[in-house]
C-alpha cells in the first residue's frame, strides 16, 4: 500500500488561452508510479469510499456524457490522474468556485500524466489539487480523511482571494457580451475591455463614479439639502453634537424621530420611531459609534426600500424586513436569535449570503429595541410573546415589478442630483406601487457603491440581472470594449513581421503596443530590451489606457507555460509549423502534436477577424478549419496548391509574382510593392526585412483594412533600428 503514491512534479498556471481551453487552467504534471498498474476497479473499497466522501461526484458526466458518468468510469477502471482531475474539480465546486472543465492525459513516459483543471484563482486550484491527492491516497489506504475541513479551508480561500459575487455578476455579464476582463488587484478592481476602450469597475463603482459625488453621498445632511433644493421629498433633520441636543432637536422636529450617523452605511447605528427622551439619548451614542456625526430626522411612516439606480433607470428594488423572535419560556432572547433567526441558511457573515446574521452588542440598535420592550439579551420571554429584534438592515424582498414610475423617477433624479452613475437610493414608503409624495414617503439616503447581492440573491422573490444592467450601462450595444489585437506565431520567423505590422499601424495613426522577442514597445518606443513575449509584459499593453492597437509575438514554449496574453484577436498569424525539439522539458510529444498546440492561435481569432496562414506549409494551411472568421492564405509562389484552391473559391490570397507583391481577391488584384525598387532592394540586401516578412505584414495590414498605398510607404520607410 505504501508504494502507491501520486507525486507532483510541476504545477503550471496557464493564465490565458492555451492548448486545453480558452480559459485559465492549472496544469499539474504528476507521476503516479506504481498506481499505473492499479486502476480504480483493482483497489479494494476505493470507489465506495470516494463516492461516500464526495457524493457530488455523481453529477460528473465525464466522457460518458451523462449523469453518473464518472462513477461508471470508476467501476470500469480508470487511472489515478483521471481521478485526481475529478476530485479536485469537485472540491472546488464544494468550496463555491464552480469550474466544470478538466482533462487528464498521458504525458509520454510511463506513469506521467498532465492533469488540467479550470481555475478562477491559482492558489485555490493548487490547494484543491493537493487536497485531492491527499483524499485519494487516504481512500486507497482506507484511512480517515476530513473532507469537510478541507472544503472549509478552500471556502475561506475562495472568499478571501476570488472576486466577490457582486463584481463577478458584472464580469460574467460583460463576458456574455464578448467584453474581456482583467483583474487589476487582489480585490474587486476589474478592467473591462482593452487599452483605450477599457472601463473599470470596483464592485458597483465605475470609472464614471465621481469622487465629489461619493463625498456628497457620505454627507447625509448635505445630500438632503441638495435633494430638497431639487424638489425630491426628504425628511426634515438636524445634525446634533450631544445626547441632550438630540432630544432638543427631536422636540423641534416633532416626535417620533429617527436617529442615525451622518456618514454610516448598511443601516448600522440607525434607530427608528423614537419618542422617549431616554431612547433618543441612547440612540445618539449608538449612532455616534458608527459614524463621525449624528443626525436626528423626522420619522417617516412606512417600510424601508432600496432602489438600485443604474444610469437613468431603476434596475432593481428591494423591501426591508423586520426581524423578530417568539418566546418559548425557556430560552433567552440571545438564544432565540440563534435558534430562530441566525439558523436561516441564507444568513451569514460573508458577502455571498443574502441576509446578515444578527449580533447583539452594546452599540447595536437591536439592544435599544429590546430595552424599549423591557428586555435584554439575557431575558427569557414568555411563551408566545413576539419580540422585535431589528427594524432595519436586511432588504430581503424583491419588489422591482411593483415600483411606481413616479417613485422610479424620483430615485433616478436623486442619484443624478448627487452625481452618481450607480446608486443605492433608500426610501421609506407605505406602498411602493403608489406615488411617493401623495403617501408622505421620502428618500432618506443616496449611497455610492451599493451592494448588489440583495438583488442577485434576494431572501424572497425574483433575482435581478443587475450585473447585466451595469455592463450595459458601461458599454453601448455591440460595443465589446476591444481594440485591434494581432497575434503571430511560427517557427522563429515572426519577430520582423511583428515589428513591421506595428510600424504600419503606427503610420495609420494608432497608438500601438508591441510585445515581441526584441522587447516591449509602446508607440515605437522601446520600454525594455528583454523579451516582451512573457505573459505579464504582454498584458501591460492591454492595461495601458493609451493603446489603440496591440501586436503580440508568441511561441510554443510561452503557449505551453503561460498561455496567450489575450482572449481573442482580430488577426491571428501562423507562419511555419514549429518543431518539438527544444521543448522536451515540457513533455510536448513529437512534431505531429505541434499543430494541435499551434491551433490555439487560430482558435482565438474572432468571428469578425482573419487568420493569415502560410499556404506553402501544409500543416499550417490545415489550421484554416479552426478559424471562426475569414482566412487569407499567402505563399511566396502563387502556384502553391492550397493558395490556388482558396483563390478559386473567391478567398483572399497574397503572393509574389515577378518581383511584385500581389494581394488578390477573386478577379481583383492589387500590386502593392515591387522588390525592384531601390529602397526595397536595399532593405532586402541589408537583411532588415525578407520577402516573406513583407508578404506576411501586407496580408495582416489588408485584413485590418490598411490602404495599399500606406502598406507600400510603410515597407519602404521601415527601419527596425528605429524601434528604440
Amino acid at each position: 500500500m505504501n508504494a502507491k503514491n501520486i507525486q507532483f512534479l510541476r504545477m503550471t498556471h496557464l493564465r490565458g488561452p492555451n492548448i486545453w481551453t480558452y480559459r485559465p487552467v492549472m496544469e499539474a504534471l504528476i507521476d503516479i508510479g506504481a498506481l499505473e498498474d492499479f486502476p480504480s476497479n483493482t483497489l479494494p473499497g476505493f470507489n465506495a469510499r470516494l463516492s461516500a466522501w464526495l457524493p457530488g461526484l455523481v453529477e460528473h458526466r465525464c466522457s460518458v456524457g451523462e449523469r453518473g458518468g464518472f462513477l461508471q468510469r470508476l467501476e470500469e477502471g480508470t487511472w489515478a490522474g483521471h481521478v485526481l482531475e475529478h476530485v479536485a474539480l469537485e472540491l472546488q465546486t464544494q468550496a463555491g468556485m464552480q469550474t466544470g472543465f478538466g482533462k487528464a492525459r498521458e504525458a509520454g513516459p510511463r506513469g506521467l500524466y498532465k492533469v488540467v483543471i479550470r481555475t478562477r484563482h491559482e492558489a485555490v486550484s493548487r490547494r484543491a489539487l493537493e487536497a485531492a491527492r491527499g483524499l485519494i491516497l487516504a481512500a486507497i489506504e482506507d484511512r480517515a480523511f476530513d473532507v469537510q475541513a478541507e472544503v472549509h479551508q478552500l471556502k475561506q480561500m475562495v472568499d478571501s482571494l476570488c472576486i466577490g459575487p457582486s463584481t463577478a455578476s458584472i464580469v460574467d455579464a460583460a463576458s456574455e457580451r464578448g467584453i474581456p476582463s482583467i483583474r487589476l488587484n487582489d480585490g474587486n478592481l476589474v478592467q473591462l475591455g482593452h487599452g483605450e476602450q477599457q472601463r473599470r469597475i470596483w464592485t458597483a463603482e465605475t470609472d464614471r463614479t465621481s469622487a465629489i459625488a461619493e463625498g456628497i453621498s457620505k454627507d447625509k445632511d448635505l445630500t438632503k439639502q441638495l435633494l430638497s433644493t431639487c424638489g425630491v421629498p426628504v425628511p426634515q433633520g438636524q445634525i446634533v453634537d450631544s445626547p441632550a441636543a438630540a432630544w432638543e432637536a427631536a422636540q423641534d422636529i416633532g416626535l417620533p424621530v429617527c436617529v442615525k450617523p451622518t456618514d454610516g452605511n448598511h443601516a448600522r447605528g440607525v434607530s427608528l420611531e423614537l419618542s422617549r427622551q431616554e431612547d433618543i439619548e441612547a440612540a445618539y451614542e449608538i449612532a455616534l459609534a458608527e459614524g463621525s456625526e449624528v443626525i436626528v430626522e423626522s420619522f417617516v411612516r412606512g417600510e424601508e426600500h432600496r432602489l438600485l439606480v443604474v444610469g437613468d433607470q431603476v434596475a432593481a428594488a428591494n423591501k426591508g424586513e423586520t426581524a423578530s423572535v417568539v418566546g418559548d419560556g425557556v430560552h433567552t432572547v440571545a438564544e432565540l436569535i440563534e435558534l430562530q433567526i441566525n439558523s436561516d441558511p441564507r444568513r451569514g457573515e460573508e458577502e455571498h449570503f443574502p441576509l446578515d446574521t444578527v449580533r447583539l452588542d452594546e452599540h447595536t440598535t437591536s439592544v435599544l429595541e429590546l430595552q424599549r420592550q423591557g428586555l435584554s439579551a439575557d431575558s427569557v420571554p414568555e411563551k408566545g410573546r413576539s419580540v422585535l429584534i431589528m427594524r432595519t438592515g436586511n432588504m430581503a424582498w424583491d419588489v422591482t415589478d411593483q415600483v411606481h414610475p413616479d417613485v422610479a423617477a424620483q430615485a433616478v433624479l436623486a442619484a443624478r442630483v448627487v452625481g452618481l452613475d450607480i446608486a443605492g437610493v433608500d426610501l421609506v414608503a407605505q406602498d411602493i406601487s403608489q406615488p411617493l409624495t401623495a403617501q408622505g414617503g421620502a428618500i432618506v439616503e443616496v449611497n455610492a457603491g451599493p451592494g448588489l447581492l440583495m438583488h442577485l440573491k434576494p431572501g424572497f422573490g425574483q433575482a435581478r440581472p443587475v450585473g447585466q444592467a451595469i455592463a450595459n450601462h458601461l458599454f453601448k450595444p455591440n460595443d465589446t470594449g476591444r481594440i485591434p489585437v494581432i497575434g503571430l506565431m511560427g517557427d522563429g520567423d515572426t519577430t520582423r513581421p511583428a515589428l513591421l505590422v506595428s510600424w504600419l499601424l503606427h503610420l495609420q495613426g494608432l497608438y500601438t503596443g508591441l510585445a515581441c522577442a526584441q522587447g516591449l514597445f509602446m508607440n515605437q518606443r522601446k520600454l525594455q530590451s528583454t523579451s516582451g513575449m512573457d505573459w505579464d509584459n504582454a498584458q501591460r499593453l492591454l492595461i495601458n489606457r493609451s493603446v489603440q492597437a496591440a501586436v503580440f509575438e508568441s511561441d510554443v514554449r510561452h503557449l505551453l507555460t503561460e498561455g496567450l496574453p489575450y482572449d481573442r484577436c482580430q488577426v491571428g498569424v501562423v507562419t511555419r509549423m514549429p518543431k518539438a525539439q527544444g521543448l522536451e522539458d515540457l513533455y510536448p510529444g513529437n512534431d505531429e502534436k505541434m499543430p494541435s498546440y499551434v491551433r490555439t492561435q487560430i482558435d482565438v481569432v474572432s468571428a469578425q477577424g482573419t487568420a493569415v496562414l502560410n499556404a506553402a506549409d501544409e500543416a499550417v494551411a490545415d489550421l484554416a478549419q479552426y478559424c471562426d472568421g475569414s482566412v487569407i492564405f499567402y505563399a511566396h509562389d502563387e502556384s502553391a496548391a492550397r493558395l490556388q484552391a482558396h483563390r478559386a473559391q473567391g478567398g483572399r490570397v497574397g503572393f509574389w509574382r515577378e518581383g511584385q507583391l500581389i494581394l488578390q481577391e477573386g478577379e481583383r488584384e492589387h500590386a502593392v510593392l515591387s522588390a525592384k525598387r531601390p529602397a526595397v532592394t536595399r532593405m532586402l540586401q541589408e537583411g532588415r526585412l525578407g520577402t516573406d516578412d513583407m508578404l506576411v505584414a501586407a496580408c495582416v495590414a489588408w485584413a485590418l483594412d490598411i490602404p495599399t498605398d500606406l502598406i507600400r510607404a510603410g515597407v519602404k520607410s521601415f527601419d527596425s533600428s528605429a524601434h528604440h
